[in-house]
């Protein structure tokens, strides 16, 4: 077979985070597939055709990739951030693996991208520094019960977090549960940061203590992270710099 498939990661939003090896992907395809916002980031061209779609078919737009792919196109499949985390890779192999038996000898990459916990951690410094985790805090995949165990375990074992899809139109009360349940469990008033269209020109960062903060300070397009017990806040003019210190007392 002559065609391949790209999951590629285009990064949080600001086009210098894409990196060169995506943008050799893109460079080199013949087709692109994705949610609708992550392809209209692709620049139209000669010999390029773009294939955008809703949010919702992710194992559908894996299919047509792969079906293109084995009629020789070279495909890219786009998300956001990296690929691999809440996004399209899953996705691919899991229509790869209950697929056509000749989907396995296609030329599959994943490339790595800079996902948004990423940016919003080195957007006010170091929160991430330590142990933590990522939670997707969308129920639409999962049951809400496996999200508030998740979210109880992580607090216990003193994670620092990170939090995608906190809080939609569709589904707003889920972020309510899921912050009174943290700041229940921590009982304390460790910073949680709000970080908005990170990496773009209007992005906001919004840091307060876990027992000041509401559900309406975060909304889809944002990224929120949570500091572990150990997290440290070191005050200046301007936005603090915030950090989860590498060691650990014994």
């Amino acid at each position: 077979m002559t065609g391949w498939v790209v999951i590629a990661g285009l990064g949080p939003g600001n086009e210098a985070l894409v990196t060169p090896e995506a943008q050799d992907a893109l460079d080199q395809a013949t087709d692109i597939v994705g949610y609708i916002p992550y392809v209209e980031r692709v620049e139209p061209r000669e010999g390029l055709t773009l294939h955008p779609s809703d949010n919702r078919v992710e194992i559908d737009r894996s299919r047509h990739a792969l079906e293109m792919a084995s009629e020789g196109k070279r495909v890219v499949v786009v998300s956001s951030g990296d690929p691999g985390v809440f996004a399209m890779a899953a996705a691919v192999l899991e229509a790869v693996e209950h697929g056509e038996p000749d989907w396995r000898d296609l030329d599959i990459r994943v490339l790595p991208g800079i996902t948004a916990m990423l940016a919003a951690s080195a957007a006010c410094g170091a929160p991430l520094g330590h142990d933590f985790c990522a939670i997707n805090l969308s129920d639409n995949l999962k049951p809400w019960d496996l999200i508030e165990k998740r979210l109880k375990l992580a607090v216990e074992a003193d994670f620092a977090m990170a939090f995608y899809n906190p809080r939609s139109k569709s589904r707003p009360e889920g972020f309510v549960k899921a912050l009174k349940l943290l700041q229940d469990t921590a009982g304390d008033s460790r910073p949680i940061i709000f970080a908005r269209n990170v990496s773009r020109p209007d992005q906001t960062i919004n840091i307060v203590p876990l027992d000041k903060a509401t559900p309406d300070m975060a909304d889809m397009r944002t990224v929120v992270l949570l500091g572990s017990s150990l997290t440290r806040i070191i005050e200046r003019d301007g936005t603090p710099l915030v950090y989860t210190p590498r060691s650990v007392e014994k």
